[in-house]
């Protein structure tokens, strides 16, 4: 049996840490990522440097009459496909790098399907370009927006692009070693790019659902009933963060297999609040594909 390195932690109980996990150790934490970026862009609206409903044209390159919206990018309705053009292999984002975006920019027409607010599709590509219309208006790097509009008012310091190597935790081989992770530093980055050690990402999770400190939750964050709830993963590590009215919870684990998680999770949540919606049925933001969700 493979005993996979496994973190739980939450209101209902204490820390559940188990086969060599450490929840002070950064880990990717995939599309748990989106929902930081969305904090970002209304943080942005609020301070009047932008607004939710500016066309995605007024910051990149793309053509006119897509009607593609900030806020349409941030939840999922601007009728781009999930995943950008050309993702595979072992490392499926390592070619999507600034010119790859913009080649998607200039010819994003091509890719839509569906008009812009029509109908709700969980969009990767969505996300990398929110991130650098974002970048674009402030002509900020995004570590710093993340850094100066979330990340420091939270006194938060554990979330990085690139964490020491001495830091991470990763999934092993049969001999120990570390494994590859995904390459998400580039274009994928606002999209499902961060590392985190799980105690920040709890953090992060009951600052902004739990005390609420930077206002409304952002539009990325996905709902089931009460539940609050985004999840994440690569090719080697899931993660679910949600919170309801009784308490909240984060599972990471050092594996790709989300679906694992989020049940983890939710079991969890059922077992000390009772039934409830599952958050994971209908496959958003669940890594179906193998990819980043």
């Amino acid at each position: 049996m493979i005993r996979v390195p496994t973190c739980v932690l939450s209101s209902f109980q204490a820390p559940q840490i188990s086969h060599g996990h450490d929840p002070g150790l950064f880990t990717q934490i995939g599309s748990l990522t989106k929902p930081l970026t969305a904090t970002v862009l209304t943080a942005l609206a609020d301070d009047g440097v932008l607004s939710l409903d500016d066309p995605l044209e007024l910051f990149l390159p793309a053509p006119g009459g897509t009607g593609i919206t900030l806020r349409q990018l941030a939840d999922h309705t601007s009728g781009l496909p999930r995943m950008p053009p050309g993702i595979s292999g072992r490392d499926p984002y390592v070619a999507f790098d600034a010119d790859g975006l913009d080649s998607v920019v200039r010819n994003l027409d091509t890719l839509l399907t569906a008009p812009a607010g029509t109908a709700e599709e969980y969009s990767n590509l969505g996300y990398a370009l929110l991130g650098a219309a974002l970048v674009a208006a402030t002509r900020t790097p995004y570590e710093e927006l993340l850094h100066r509009h979330l990340l420091d008012p939270l006194g938060i310091v554990d979330v990085a692009v690139d964490p020491p190597s001495g830091r991470r935790l990763c999934r092993t081989g049969l001999f120990g070693r570390s494994r590859r992770t995904w390459t998400m530093d580039g274009a994928i980055l606002p999209a499902g790019g961060l590392w985190a050690t799980p105690r920040a990402a709890a953090r992060l999770l009951t600052d902004l659902l739990v005390d609420r400190r930077l206002g409304e939750p952002a539009p990325a964050w996905q709902k089931a009933g009460s539940l609050l709830w985004h999840n994440g993963a690569t090719g080697g590590a899931s993660v679910f963060a949600g919170a309801a009215p009784q308490g909240w919870i984060l599972v990471h684990r050092l594996s790709g297999r989300s679906a694992v998680t989020d049940k983890m999770a939710l079991d969890t949540l059922r077992r000390f609040i009772g039934p409830g919606p599952d958050a994971g049925a209908d496959g958003r933001g669940a890594a179906a594909t193998g990819h980043v969700s």
